[in-house]
Formats: structure tokens, C-alpha cells, sequence
């Protein structure tokens, strides 16, 4: 199983090198479609999510494209619109969190699946908050670290391993 994580600290930190993006990628044993479904489903999301921040979705609202929105209901009961800024059907899908009915302030989370063979992918997790403009949730983002989408990714092969 092919397993990386790290942070890039190029011309993504701030004047204080703290890095903005980071990244974890590891083989997963199912085809991407399985993937992308439990990634594309927000009712899903609380199953595998490594930040143990996600608390629940309603129904319904599965990501077809870019410009859609879905709501996730937090840990702290809190509300979250997900702006959805990439999407390639099996393969790629980014979106933006924000307060409803506010503009993202800029954090982005992005997944990436590249099929190795029939029954193997490579899933790749994201977080960047180079865009981020609320420096009141800088403390956050810099405590979102590579292991913890390492967290994020294992959980996920165990769940589409066993689909």
C-alpha cells in the first residue's frame, strides 16, 4: 500500500512559514467509482471524516457538479455550506465551506482519484487555505495537518475496501 503525507512549504506559507497547504495520498483496494460515491454523498462524510468535525447531512443532496451547494451539520451543531469549485464525476471534486449565507472565505478541500487498474485507485486529500481572508480561523487551519487527512483517507479505504 502506497502511503504519503506532507505539507508543501514552497511559495504556499505566510511570512511566518506557516505552511497553507497539506496533503495526504495513499492507495486505496476499490475502484474510484466506489470512492466517489462515499465522497460525493455528503450523508457519508461523518463515516470517514479524520477532523471528527462532521456531524450529519440531510438526504438528497449528492454533488452532481460545480455550483452546487451542501449542507453539513457539525459536531457543535453548527451549519456549513459547501460551495463545490471542482468536479470531475469519479476523479476530482473541491468545494469551499462557509457560514450560511455568506460568501467561503476561502479554505478549500480537495479530493483527486486516479485509477491504478480495475480495482485500485490513488485517492489524494487536500486541504489549502492560501485564499483563506478570516484570520479568525487561521488557529483552525493551522491545526488541520497532513495526519489528519492521512486519518481521513484510512477511514475511507476501510469503508470503500468493504463496499
Amino acid at each position: 500500500m502506497l502511503v504519503r503525507a506532507g505539507c508543501f512549504d514552497e511559495s504556499v506559507t505566510d511570512p511566518g512559514k506557516v505552511t497553507r497547504v497539506c496533503s495526504a495520498r495513499r492507495e486505496i483496494a476499490a475502484a474510484p467509482e466506489t470512492i466517489f460515491e462515499l465522497i460525493a454523498d455528503p450523508t457519508q462524510q461523518p463515516r470517514w471524516d479524520g477532523n471528527d468535525n462532521l456531524a450529519a447531512a440531510a438526504v438528497g443532496q449528492r454533488i452532481r457538479g460545480i455550483g452546487a451547494v451542501f449542507t453539513m451539520t457539525l459536531t457543535n451543531g453548527s451549519a456549513r455550506e459547501n460551495h463545490v469549485v471542482e468536479f470531475q464525476e469519479g476523479h476530482r471534486i473541491a468545494w469551499k465551506p462557509a457560514e450560511p449565507g455568506q460568501d467561503p472565505p476561502g479554505h478549500l478541500w480537495r479530493w483527486e482519484l486516479e485509477p491504478l487498474d480495475a480495482a485500485r485507485t490513488l485517492a489524494t486529500h487536500t486541504y489549502d487555505w492560501t485564499q483563506l481572508t478570516d484570520e479568525n480561523r487561521y488557529e483552525r487551519a493551522r491545526a488541520t495537518t497532513s495526519a489528519k487527512l492521512q486519518k481521513s483517507l484510512d477511514r475511507l479505504a476501510a469503508l470503500a475496501e468493504t463496499s
